[in-house]
């Protein structure tokens, strides 16, 4: 990912509408499996360590958070993330079966296309039978942006092309749905009429709005995380999420 977005994001993520709305729907969507009581979690991509912490502090897991980019492991050591790891997710340097559950988040959408699948090998490799994934990537090339541009992201996928990739890895898919997807009207006229007309340069779109906005922006959110938890699915949205389990 492009490093600048990384301090963009270290001040956003605790505040942030999109954020805090989607930690919302992680935890609807964490709460689809019958027993989530893992010891020992991987979090493939980290980014800042953040999802890391929270993830910890909400269900007590022991996270191992990874990623490529120092720029964002950086912060995450200044903070006291435990057991951060510089790594590539396509040669990870753990054990095989040593993981109870991984979890990944908008983190292989910036692989080049193809190269998900030796993302999700190294998955299955390092959890063990019956262990289980969450993930979460970006959706849809028609939503691609010009903050999609300066984040370098690489790919969006659709459900077929992930459950595909997925399935080619070897896990057997649990779940899956769209998601944020009630501002999705919005995020179309702003990034194929709006953008293109302005003739917009590629920038950040992390940036927390003005008190009122930034409440009212996360309500869309609040409410898929219930209708997800419900047990209902969306059919299109500007990302994807995923539960998948290695079998044997």
């Amino acid at each position: 990912m492009n490093p600048a977005e990384f301090v963009n994001i270290a001040r956003a993520e605790d505040q942030m509408w999109w954020f805090a709305g989607m930690r919302k729907i992680l935890e609807a969507w964490i709460g689809r499996l019958p027993d989530a009581r893992f010891e020992r979690v991987l979090e493939g991509g980290c980014g800042t360590g953040y999802m890391s912490r929270w993830l910890s502090q909400r269900y007590g897991w022991r996270m191992f958070p990874a990623d490529l980019d120092f720029d964002g492991l950086s912060y995450g050591m200044r903070e006291g993330v435990a057991r951060m790891a510089q790594t590539d997710i396509t040669a990870l340097p753990y054990q095989d079966q040593c993981f109870d559950a991984v979890v990944s988040l908008d983190v292989v959408v910036h692989l080049l296309k193809g190269q998900e699948v030796h993302a999700f090998k190294e998955f299955l490799r390092v959890l063990r039978p019956g262990g289980k994934l969450i993930l979460r990537a970006s959706a849809l090339e028609i939503l691609k942006s010009r903050h999609s541009v300066f984040a370098s992201e690489r790919q969006r996928f659709d459900r077929r092309r992930l459950e595909d990739s997925l399935g080619k890895a070897g896990f057997q898919l649990l779940d899956c749905s769209y998601a944020n997807s009630l501002l999705m009207p919005v995020a179309l006229f702003k990034f194929r009429v709006w953008e293109e007309l302005t003739r917009q340069e590629p920038r950040s779109g992390v940036e927390i709005p003005g008190a009122l906005l930034n409440a009212l922006l996360r309500v869309p959110l609040e409410v898929e995380a219930g209708c997800l938890k419900a047990g209902l699915r969306f059919p299109l949205g500007q990302s994807l999420l995923v539960l998948a389990e290695r079998k044997y």
